[in-house]
């Protein structure tokens, strides 16, 4: 009687996970590798045959020749891949105001003459800590630090910004937005 029950439950077993868990993501690995080829393989730039990073995960830049992303939660280090998530800090989490304080802050002391209030996305992480992209107005509030860094005109930076815009998903789903590191490589090919 239990080998009567149990040999379908196993058969079924090796038939869904040789189904499941072989079949179907290699179709889909597959699948991917065709029609989005260069997403399935990590959104990867390279410059002059060298890797210098993926369109999909953040990276930190300090200089002040280049625009700077969101600040990252991953620890130990920035932009850690390994390390996803956010910061968990809610919005009454003293340690959170003081973060915020600070990255105010630093971008103050990075551009004084500036005066426009600070974008959002310029002092708070993002959910997983790597996100690559700014808002358009995060980017614009950085584009007189960036001209001046690199002797170049407002107006050039700000046609750079514009060109790098991407548009919300669809037109609907999400916001507008620049994705910094193409933006800082857009910019180092230009100067």
């Amino acid at each position: 009687m239990l080998m009567r029950l149990t040999r379908p439950a196993i058969s079924l077993l090796i038939v869904m996970t040789l189904l499941v868990g072989v079949l179907y993501p290699l179709v889909v690995t597959l699948v991917a590798k065709v029609a989005f080829r260069s997403e399935a393989d990590g959104s990867l730039i390279y410059r002059d045959g060298k890797l210098v990073g993926s369109t999909l995960i953040g990276q930190s830049f300090s200089d002040p020749k280049h625009f700077w992303g969101r600040p990252s939660a991953t620890t130990p280090q920035p932009y850690n891949a390994l390390s996803s998530s956010g910061s968990n800090l809610g919005p009454l989490n003293p340690a959170l105001r003081k973060q915020v304080e600070d990255n105010v802050k630093a971008l103050r002391a990075a551009d004084p003459g500036n005066r426009r209030p600070v974008p959002v996305d310029l002092v708070t992480a993002s959910a997983s800590g790597l996100d690559p992209h700014i808002t358009p107005a995060a980017a614009y509030y950085q584009a007189t630090r960036v001209s001046r860094a690199r002797n170049l005109a407002v107006e050039q930076v700000d046609a750079l910004i514009a060109a790098h815009e991407e548009n919300a998903l669809f037109g609907v789903l999400g916001e507008r937005r620049v994705n910094v590191l193409e933006l800082n490589l857009a910019l180092d090919r230009l100067h």
